[in-house]
C-alpha cells in the first residue's frame, strides 16, 4: 500500500506481511505497484549502513545533477527517519518529515530529489538500506547541520553520536544565503 504525504511526491510504502511458522515474507520493493501509481524511478545504486544507538546520519543531499531520489528501509532494529524539503517551489519548502521505520513495521518511505535526509538510530543497533536514482558524487554532496535552530528537529536520542563531517555542516539558513 503507498500512503502520499502532504510533501509532494514523497510516500510511504507499507507492504502485505505474509506470516506462518516459519516466519515472514513479503515483497520489499515492486515496479508495478508503484507504476500504477506514476511512480517511476530508476534505482542505480543501493546503500546499507549499521549504526549503533544515538548515531545521527545527515542531514545529507546532492546538488544539481546529481540529486538523488532515494527509497529508504530499516532491515533490523528502529530508527528515526527525517526529511527536509529544499525545493524552493514546493509547498512545504523548510518543512521536516520524519516517521519511525523499523524491522517490526517493515515501512519504506520514497524521499523525492530535492531534499535534505538523515536519520538518527533509536535501537542498540540498526541497520539500513537504501535505494538511489544517482550515483553519490563527492563534490556535489552537500549537507545541514543536524541541530538546526530553525528546524528543530526532535532525533529522539540522548547524547548524539555525530560524525566530525556532519558536525561542520552549515545552518539551513547559512546554506540558503549562499545558494541564492
Amino acid at each position: 500500500m503507498i500512503t502520499r504525504t502532504k510533501f509532494k511526491d514523497l510516500v510511504i510504502f507499507e507492504p502485505k506481511i505474509f506470516t506462518d511458522e516459519r516466519g515472514y515474507f513479503f515483497e520489499s520493493y515492486n515496479q508495478q505497484l508503484f507504476d500504477s501509481e506514476g511512480i517511476r524511478y530508476n534505482w542505480v545504486q543501493d546503500n546499507q549502513s549499521k549504526s549503533s544507538y544515538g548515531v545521527i546520519r545527515g542531514l545529507h543531499f546532492q546538488v544539481g545533477e546529481w540529486e538523488q531520489a532515494k527509497l529508504v528501509r530499516c532491515l533490523h532494529g528502529e530508527i528515526l527517519d527525517v526529511a527536509v524539503d529544499l525545493r524552493f517551489d514546493s509547498d512545504t519548502f523548510m518543512k521536516v518529515f520524519s516517521i519511525i521505520l523499523s524491522e517490526e513495521n517493515k515501512k519504506s518511505v520514497l524521499i523525492p530529489r530535492g531534499f535534505a535526509h538523515g536519520f538518527s538510530v533509536l535501537s542498540e543497533n540498526a541497520e539500513f538500506i537504501y535505494k538511489c536514482d544517482n550515483f553519490y558524487n563527492k563534490q556535489n554532496e552537500r549537507g545541514i547541520i543536524y541541530n538546526d535552530i530553525d528546524l528543530n528537529i526532535d532525533w529522539m536520542v540522548s547524547s548524539p553520536i555525530v560524525s566530525e563531517k556532519d558536525m561542520i555542516h552549515p545552518s539551513l539558513q547559512n546554506y540558503l544565503l549562499n545558494t541564492k
